[in-house]
């Protein structure tokens, strides 16, 4: 399900120029946007640094964990510890906003157009910036959802109430606009007690995040209903002038958008296909008169866009 090619083949930091891409954008009669995690690093969504420091100073110094990426698969000792975690994880990652407005600016230069968004990021910025929930499909899950430790239950489950609960439970104050702090002369805890712990209510298993690890990620009837769009919207388009945008999208998962998108673009003559990336520009010389490379920070570039 993509397009095949040697890693030595690749063209390399091409450079392109943001006329080039606002150009593009204006011709194409669709646009398909993929996404990565770049995206909401260029927001202002990263997982080490300051926000970390702030947040997980007290998991920092116990355990050793640098950010919060690799703090999501330490062995946490118990079920207490592992949600205070998570519940931090979870809150500052998909119900506090991103810093900076990029997802806004990338709205704004797509909304008059018929586009559609497929993306590996599971922090639900699309939606909070105003993108359409029917034009959006979350391949690897959603913060902001619960699942069964046993996927036999095909069913997920909000969240936000019971990570409030959690949250508060360690001391934290959440804000109005859903930012969390500290009251002077608090401790946090780094534990939540055992009545918040999740279980599931139709199979008595404990509940989890819905992000994709293994293949006990459950795919709810919402998610196969976002599949089914994005499916025909691709088929709708067929043979059309296509936009493949691709956003801060690595080498992780490149069977999800990379490789679609450059098979996409072989295989229809009026597509072009765009990637926007810092330090990770680059494009199969069989598609590089259809493709467009920009190497730099995406809100950036974005701006210089609009």
């Amino acid at each position: 399900m993509f397009f095949r090619m040697k890693t030595e083949d690749y063209t390399k930091n091409c450079s392109g120029e943001t006329a080039d891409l606002k150009k593009a954008l204006e011709e194409a009669e669709a646009v398909v946007i993929g996404a990565g995690s770049g995206l909401s690093t260029s927001a202002g969504f990263t997982y080490a640094g300051e926000r970390f420091e702030k947040y997980f100073h007290d998991f920092a110094e116990k355990y050793g964990i640098r950010d919060m990426y690799s703090g999501g698969f330490y062995p946490f000792e118990n079920m207490n510890i592992f949600w205070a975690w998570w519940s931090r994880m979870i809150w500052l990652n998909r119900y506090m906003d991103a810093p900076k407005p990029v997802y806004q600016d990338l709205l704004e230069l797509v909304k008059d157009k018929d586009y559609f968004v497929i993306t590996t990021n599971v922090d639900h910025c699309f939606q909070k910036a105003g993108f359409d929930k029917k034009r959006l499909f979350y391949t690897q899950g959603d913060y902001g959802l619960l699942q069964s430790a046993d996927p036999k239950e095909q069913k997920t489950y909000d969240n936000e109430d019971l990570m409030r609960k959690m949250l508060e439970a360690q001391g934290f104050v959440i804000g109005e606009d859903n930012d969390l702090t500290v009251p002077s002369g608090v401790m946090v805890k780094m534990e939540i007690p055992s009545d918040l712990i999740p279980y599931s209510e139709e199979d008595h298993c404990f509940m989890t995040t819905n992000l994709r690890a293994d293949d006990s990620f459950v795919e709810d009837a919402g998610w196969h209903e976002a599949a089914e769009r994005y499916s025909a919207f691709l088929g709708n388009h067929d043979g059309m002038k296509v936009l493949f945008w691709e956003m801060g999208v690595g080498m992780n998962t490149p069977v999800i958008i990379k490789f679609p998108f450059w098979r996409y673009t072989k295989e229809n003559p009026n597509a072009m296909y765009a990637c926007l990336n810092y330090g990770e520009a680059y494009v199969p010389k069989e598609i590089a008169s259809q493709s467009i490379c920009i190497n730099g920070d995406i809100g950036e570039v974005l701006k210089q866009i609009r």
